[in-house]
């Protein structure tokens, strides 16, 4: 292998960047809005007089007044306060698919045709839209073998959400009250059992094999019974670990009449390779952002692409798109007789949509699962890199050897060696450029990191991010004072008092309430 080259002199960006409302100047503007023309004003009105006096502002909304460039120049500088996909080797954020997307897919989204868009058009003017929400419709019932897709969730914690309330309603449809329970894993992301808690069921978790890390097929078995309204689980789960006991599974849920649910909120290392239908599930999601190629963003805007068997059509929430063949237009259904409602507003965020279906389009059956094949790739070859290499670092579960996109790693033996801590190592990665994701909480792995490299990456980047984590680690060994004292290049360096961030009284979520607290004009 050629030498490896690590930025050790990187250096983020550091402004000191004011907050925008320390920046305002009464009276300045980005633009000034025309006043209305008397002949129109003649026609039309004020535009105020027609409202009701209680939705009248008394006095202006207390916003930046700021121009123009100003507004450019804050924006550009927060922009190079962060690190990012497009700015660094960002393949940190496990389970989360941080991707390269496309940019020319961005360019489709700003278009007008996109962006002016407005959901109470009269659907003569929106058929451009109806039909590509048709269609990407059509392409995800191909890659995962269901009779028909919502788009309305807005990710995939509400995604979750809408299957269990499906499964809900499902049941008192059929009169089965006593269905009031929902089996999960422990390795499941979360809000697999969060979301059904919300709607009322009791939540069993089945826990992993402590060798293999499978979830326990004979605990499973012994879960169901009469009470069990349905299953919702990952696969693979955050472990990545893909379960194969699965079918097992879901047909046993089926034998009491339970309903089974999948939650693939991480696709990139399955699809066109796994179906969902095919190991026995009657719905099951997507993210279109993350895997399908808009940007992660926090959690959204995106959308948990919902897919259903066609005995579970009419509980989706409303409106789905059809088309009517006779007349040549597409249009929205809302009389779906046993429909859950909506579980967001409108019809979702249909900017996602664009870039899923140019994705796919570009991709093509073939390419999709290119896409997944190098996933998996970059996966076992930085596993396997990383555990040579990378001293104090083991993998989750190692007697099961393969993992499909992703693996969930710990630092237990660099913990008890060194007393570094993992969130050190987080750290001190700033310092190169990158980005490190532990778990979710509460942790069940020790010491946890997680790494996902997607088929975005090169082999050189993932060398790059591998010797980043080497040199991390050695000096946890070597001289962990500068592990522990990271990031030293950072936009802000080690925060050596938490209690603002402990103590709510402390909080300031909005310029208003800093106002309130601090006192400042």
């Amino acid at each position: 292998m050629g030498i490896v080259k690590l930025r050790k002199n990187f250096h983020q960006a550091k402004w000191d960047e004011p907050i925008i409302f320390e920046l305002s100047t009464p009276g300045e503007r980005g633009i000034l809005v025309p006043q209305v023309e008397k002949e129109i004003e003649e026609v039309v009105g004020d535009g105020l007089s027609d409202l009701p006096p209680h939705m009248i502002r008394k006095e202006p909304p207390k916003l930046p007044e700021i121009s123009q460039n100003r507004v450019l120049r804050h924006y550009l500088r927060l922009s190079q306060e962060t690190l990012g996909a497009d700015i660094n080797i960002d393949i940190g954020q496990g389970t989360c698919t941080m991707k390269y997307s496309p940019k020319i897919n961005e360019v489709l989204v700003r278009s007008p045709k996109v962006t002016e868009l407005h959901p109470l058009q009269d659907e003569s003017t929106i058929q451009g839209a109806l039909e590509i929400m048709y269609k990407l419709d059509l392409l995800l019932r191909k890659l995962s073998g269901f009779d028909r897709f919502t788009f309305q969730p807005g990710g995939g914690s509400q995604a979750i959400f809408t299957m269990a309330s499906i499964i809900y309603k499902y049941h008192k449809v059929h009169g089965n009250d006593h269905k009031d329970e929902i089996i999960t894993t422990l390795l499941s992301h979360p809000s697999d059992a969060a979301a059904p808690k919300v709607k009322g069921f009791k939540v069993i978790d089945i826990p992993p094999d402590p060798e293999t890390g499978y979830p326990d097929l004979e605990a499973s078995k012994e879960a169901v019974s009469r009470r069990t309204a349905g299953l919702i689980i990952c696969n693979p789960e955050d472990t990545e670990i893909f379960n194969p006991y699965v079918k097992e599974m879901t047909e046993i849920v089926h034998e009491v009449g339970g309903l089974c649910a999948y939650d693939i909120a991480n696709a990139n290392g399955i699809m066109g390779i796994v179906r969902p239908v095919d190991l026995g599930f009657d719905m099951s999601f997507y993210n279109l952002h993350k895997t399908f190629s808009s940007p992660h963003g926090c959690g959204g805007p995106g959308v948990g692409a919902l897919g259903v068997k066609k005995e579970l059509e009419p509980f989706l929430p409303v409106p789905v798109v059809e088309y009517d063949e006779k007349n040549k237009r597409y249009y929205l259904k809302y009389d779906l007789p046993h429909t859950i409602g909506k579980v967001r507003e409108f019809y979702g965020v249909f900017p996602a949509v664009v870039r899923a279906y140019a994705w796919m389009m570009s991709l093509g059956e073939e390419g999709i699962k290119e896409v997944a094949r190098v996933a998996i790739l970059n996966n076992n070859y930085v596993m396997t890199r990383i555990l040579k290499k990378v001293k104090g670092a083991s993998i989750s579960f190692p007697k099961t050897k393969y993992r499909v996109s992703q693996v969930r790693y710990t630092f237990e033996k660099l913990a008890e060696d060194t007393g570094v801590r993992v969130e050190d190592i987080i750290r001190r990665m700033a310092d190169f450029g990158f980005h490190l994701w532990t778990s979710h909480h509460p942790w069940i792995v020790p010491e946890p990191f997680t790494i996902e490299p997607t088929e975005s990456y090169s082999k050189d980047d993932l060398d790059e991010y591998i010797e980043g984590l080497k040199t991390a680690a050695q000096e946890a060994y070597e001289n962990p004072e500068i592990v522990r004292n990271a990031p030293h290049q950072s936009t802000i360096h080690k925060i050596a008092d938490l209690s603002m961030l402990e103590d709510p009284e402390k909080w300031v979520p909005t310029w208003r309430v800093y106002l309130r607290k601090y006192g400042k004009k």
